[in-house]
């Protein structure tokens, strides 16, 4: 069983492993942290402000709740033209991806509102999405969060046979040409994981080596009942108004645009050269970095002088921050940047930035391009 004492801040212990994927991070003083929460805590006691979701937030989340819907409502009503459809089509991909990214996001780490209901709410946008809030809660709250970039943990890294991620994964032929196609996966990414990985979850009762242990009867029927309303409303009701072919043209687009922004947006900040991968077959389980420390070598942040990328991606390109504060809503993360960058000096921890986008493309190809062959 995972002790609560190893889990990222602000997570439960709801997932069980077998005694022997246990692994420990060296907290015993947490000098790092220590001094970063109390900064972090005197900026809110400062400011006197709610470490939750603000005004802006919620506008942003009602454009594009609202603006998904008006798209979907357009296809299926309006009958618009074939290039418009595929317009509107890629807009889908866009808007859910900011849905996850700005609601779902928030809402499950707890932090889009100070009500729990909803906080509650927002992260089961993920339904609605495609996807499961309790599936994803277990996969990326406890175990991304806690075991970042830790090989045979973090299912967020899990190798698939097409992409080698870090070289202590399975090399094959095939991967020396990743850094030209990975886009291209990362497209098909989310269609996957809506027919596939989480089936697969689910029935096995696990994520990776962790099992799911809080699954109750409304978590399975709400399970079946969103995946039956997501097919219906996404392939069956558009087949009947465009029929089969025009329906499966519409909903590939649509995915592959979300499983596009949505694998890139984590891939530049988990998958890069600058970022340290970890084996989980260490000497008595055990990490010698704070967890904190661990968190900071393993994430990257880029382009956070881009307001229009932080608005869009809900501050994940603030990813260290991010990773040490998930119960702080991502309105918050360049204000606490500065403080992690300073205290990243103050206690001598290395951290890692992209200025732009592009440079942060340019160093995931060449860390694929490097794995491929090392």
């Amino acid at each position: 069983m995972i002790e609560t004492s190893q889990l990222a801040p602000g997570t439960t212990k709801i997932l069980a492993s077998d005694a022997h994927t246990r692994i420990r991070f060296g907290n015993h003083k947490n000098p790092f942290f220590t001094a970063l929460k109390h900064k972090v805590n005197q900026y809110f006691e400062e400011e006197s402000i709610s470490r939750n979701g603000t005004t802006t937030l919620y506008i942003k989340a009602v454009f594009f709740i609202s603006t998904y819907f008006i798209a979907y409502g357009i296809l299926m009503f309006a009958h618009p033209t074939q290039w418009l459809a595929l317009l509107l089509c890629a807009y889908l991909g866009v808007a859910a991806a900011a849905i996850g990214f700005n609601i779902m996001h928030d809402g499950a780490h707890g932090s889009f509102s100070d009500k729990k209901w909803i906080n509650v709410l927002a992260a089961y946008t993920i339904n609605i999405l495609g996807g499961d809030a309790v599936l994803w809660k277990n996969k990326h709250n406890i175990i991304h969060h806690t075991y970042t970039n830790i090989e045979g943990h973090d299912q967020d890294i899990a190798q698939l046979p097409v992409l080698r991620l870090n070289t202590l994964q399975k090399k094959y032929y095939l991967h020396r040409f990743q850094h030209v196609y990975c886009f291209a996966v990362y497209g098909l990414s989310s269609l996957l994981w809506v027919f596939l990985l989480d089936f697969i979850k689910y029935f096995q009762g696990k994520v990776g080596n962790f099992k799911i242990n809080n699954m109750e009867f409304k978590d399975h029927l709400i399970f079946w009942l969103s995946k039956i309303t997501y097919f219906s409303f996404f392939l069956v009701v558009p087949a009947m108004v465009w029929g089969w072919a025009a329906a499966w043209v519409g909903f590939l687009v649509f995915h592959f645009v979300l499983g596009l922004i949505l694998s890139t947006v984590f891939q530049l900040a988990h998958v890069v050269e600058e970022a340290e991968f970890t084996d989980s077959h260490l000497s008595g389980n055990k990490i010698e970095d704070e967890w904190a420390v661990h968190q900071v070598k393993t994430t990257t942040n880029f382009c956070t002088t881009n307001d229009w990328m932080t608005w869009y991606v809900g501050g994940l390109n603030f990813q260290v921050v991010h990773h040490l504060f998930p119960k702080i809503s991502h309105v918050h993360y360049p204000a606490l940047n500065k403080l992690v960058i300073e205290t990243c000096k103050e206690q001598q921890v290395t951290y890692h930035e992209f200025p732009t986008f592009l440079s942060a493309v340019r160093s995931h190809m060449k860390h694929l391009k490097e794995t491929a062959n090392g």
